[in-house]
């Protein structure tokens, strides 16, 4: 796991927690240094590729709900605001869908999505 974080602030976290555990060659430090290496980058590498993902995701040919829910998901995952979800939703839905949205329900309805 360690050889993986080479680089930039990953590599300079590491770096610190072995010279501070180097002297110590108890096995519970070391858990709890992996458990933190983990928490610490692993979640926010998953937040930003649900960020990407959101960004990028196309409805194709998804069902309108299947899409929808789907990206309900992942605004939800990356705490998306809703007037940017809804701007992600008029950019990657099918546009004939979003002029039928929009030339039957109010504005609001949309946020409620």
């Amino acid at each position: 796991m360690l050889a993986q974080l080479r680089e930039g602030i990953a590599e300079i976290y590491v770096q610190k927690k072995i010279d501070q555990m180097e002297d110590d060659n108890n096995i519970q430090n070391w858990n709890k240094f992996v458990k933190e290496v983990k928490t610490t980058f692993s979640n926010k590498s998953k937040v930003a590729d649900a960020e990407w993902k959101i960004k990028t995701f196309r409805q194709g040919k998804k069902h309108i709900v299947d899409f929808i829910i789907e990206f309900k998901v992942l605004a939800m995952k990356t705490e998306t605001d809703n007037i940017y979800a809804i701007f992600l939703l008029k950019k990657n839905i099918k546009s004939n869908i979003i002029k039928t949205i929009l030339g039957y329900l109010p504005i609001a309805a949309l946020e409620t999505l």
